[in-house]
């Protein structure tokens, strides 16, 4: 945060050698990587859109927003003064502005409203900029994004929520959901016995008599994000096995649903949002797709909250990026500026080859979601690639976050720096939507039931063949670890490592420049890479890629 005319000169000492605030700065035009996926994946219609979100996430009044909603976490007020039951709880007003600022700028909408191609990547792109402003808010934003292609199981509900869902202005009131000028969605899955484990849940879906669709549910959930939300989809068992439901905060008569809220999360990070132990008491609710069939209803859900819990991290990379180049332009020790020092330069120039590879990596499964309903190809690359992205850049941001607040030494560990809160930050996606052996499991299922997606993961590897032979090497070699043996269950984690950087280097040298795609295959296809970033082999041309990423440093 910037202070006007801060006094500098102190009683025992000149305050010197410290880096300036950052100044103001759009947050897409400054990422070269960004704007070059956005225009290449099919959404450059959205681009005024796009850097629009971009100014206000840059502003210092915006990052203060964050600093407030996650310093003022949410309460919960299970009873009011008299003693009766309202379960609501309370965020403080930064929270509420920057939900506002989302909801403003479609991150939630724009797939859907678009009415053109190139929507979903405008989406990501959205939501790795959102991220930059307060990831808390991304969760209840991700949800109503991603709950349309469940709902549409149900043409009668999809109808009916589907205006409020797209709405552009965020209405915080709770009062029912047909007098709000719009809504947001959650999702409750989990119970304590399963986790991922969904098919063994215990919550009980009762059906009203007269109607072929209104349900009573009886039972708890150990995870349910954003409880505020105006509605939630959930899954319950009937008597023709586990099926997906509608829960809104309101019944249709005008009271208050069943849904009890126990208690809120005392979370690691994600702090600014509010996650929450429900019961179910009774609750009203709406059957969405056929009975017994609500994993593969929800899943609908589930995958499209999994391409935000992909885009997510690769925002978080870009902040945690920028605050340490920012700070190594402007520190120096020893003599030098950090910035013109080699093994500096090494750590930056590696950290933004990860970060421009996994900007890349959610663009480009983002246009297959575009391209899923007209191009089969398309849909098979969809099914695994996002599984496979989901599971890598997640693995990737915690560390990444780490290095980072290293670059600054015991200033990035101290929360002003906003680095701590980025650190912490950094797991939960990799949890959201299947941690990641679950999501591990699947690509290796995917691999094993359905041929065309491993074809149309070759098929877009190969896109580069010829272009540098390091990749072509590891292609062959991935093709004949496939093709040759079935890959056991122990390796799925190896397995899907090899196809995330397989793609992530097939991207980069087809888009990126010779010096970004040279060290990415140079340390993540050879074995001259170490363990650590700040490891890129000896002779690598850093000046071009730390140009690219952060112009300030040259």
């Amino acid at each position: 945060m910037s202070h006007r005319a801060p006094i500098h000169t102190l009683a025992t000492h000149e305050v010197i050698n410290q880096a300036p605030p950052q100044r103001e700065h759009n947050l897409y035009d400054s990422d070269v990587a960004l704007r070059e996926g956005l225009r290449r994946e099919g959404a450059a219609w959205a681009e005024e859109h796009v850097r629009a979100l971009g100014g206000v996430a840059g502003r210092e009044d915006t990052q203060r927003l964050a600093t407030q909603a996650n310093r003022y976490t949410p309460e919960l007020h299970a009873f009011d003064r008299f003693g009766q039951r309202i379960d609501e709880v309370e965020f403080h007003p930064a929270y509420h502005d920057l939900m506002h600022i989302g909801i403003a700028h479609e991150v939630h909408s724009i797939a859907w409203s678009a009415g053109q191609s190139g929507g979903h990547v405008a989406h990501a792109t959205l939501q790795y900029l959102m991220t930059q402003a307060e990831p808390g808010v991304c969760c209840p934003l991700a949800m109503t994004y991603a709950v349309l292609p469940a709902l549409r199981h149900e043409p009668a509900l999809a109808e009916e929520w589907a205006p409020r869902i797209l709405s552009t202005r965020y209405d915080p009131r709770f009062i029912p959901a047909a007098e709000k000028d719009g809504v947001t969605f959650g999702m409750a899955m989990t119970e304590k016995q399963g986790g991922s484990d969904v098919r063994s849940n215990t919550t009980r879906a009762e059906p009203l008599a007269g109607s072929g669709d209104e349900f009573v549910l009886t039972g708890h959930k150990w995870f349910c994000s954003a409880p505020m939300s105006d509605a939630f989809l959930t899954l319950a068992y009937t008597e023709r096995g586990i099926t997906c439901f509608l829960v809104p905060r309101w019944t249709p008569d005008g009271q208050r649903n069943g849904i009890r809220i126990q208690r809120l999360k005392d979370k690691l990070g994600n702090r600014s949002n509010a996650s929450s132990e429900i019961e179910y008491q009774g609750a009203w609710a709406r059957r969405v797709g056929e009975e017994g069939r609500g994993v593969r209803t929800i899943i609908e859900m589930v995958n499209h909250t999994r391409l935000d819990a992909s885009s997510a991290p690769a925002g978080l990379m870009r902040q945690a990026l920028v605050e340490a180049a920012h700070h190594a332009s402007h520190r120096s020790a020893f003599g030098k500026v950090l910035r013109q020092q080699p093994l500096m330069r090494n750590v930056l120039a590696d950290l933004a080859l990860e970060a421009e590879a996994a900007t890349a990596l959610v663009l480009r499964v983002a246009r297959s979601f575009d391209e899923s309903d007209t191009d089969p190809v398309a849909a098979a690359f969809a099914r695994i690639a996002t599984a496979v992205t989901k599971y890598w850049v997640n693995k990737r941001a915690p560390n990444f976050v780490y290095e980072a607040m290293e670059c600054l030494g015991g200033s990035g560990y101290v929360e002003e720096s906003i680095l701590p809160r980025l650190y912490r930050e950094a797991p939960v996606n990799s949890i959201w939507e299947g941690s990641g052996n679950v999501i591990c499991l699947d690509v290796l299922r995917a691999m094993q039931r359905e041929p065309a997606s491993v074809e149309a993961l070759m098929s877009e590897i190969r896109e580069a063949q010829g272009a540098d032979k390091r990749l072509d090497r590891a292609a062959d070699e991935l093709v004949d670890l496939l093709r040759e043996h079935a890959i056991e269950e122990a390796d799925a984690r190896r397995v899907t490592e090899r196809i995330a950087v397989l793609l992530q280097a097939s991207l980069l040298v087809r888009h990126a420049p010779a010096a970004v795609s040279d060290a990415f295959c140079a340390s993540r296809l050879e074995g001259d890479w170490g363990r650590t970033y700040g490891t890129l082999p000896t002779g690598m041309d850093l000046g071009p890629i730390l140009e690219r990423a952060v112009p300030e440093l040259t």
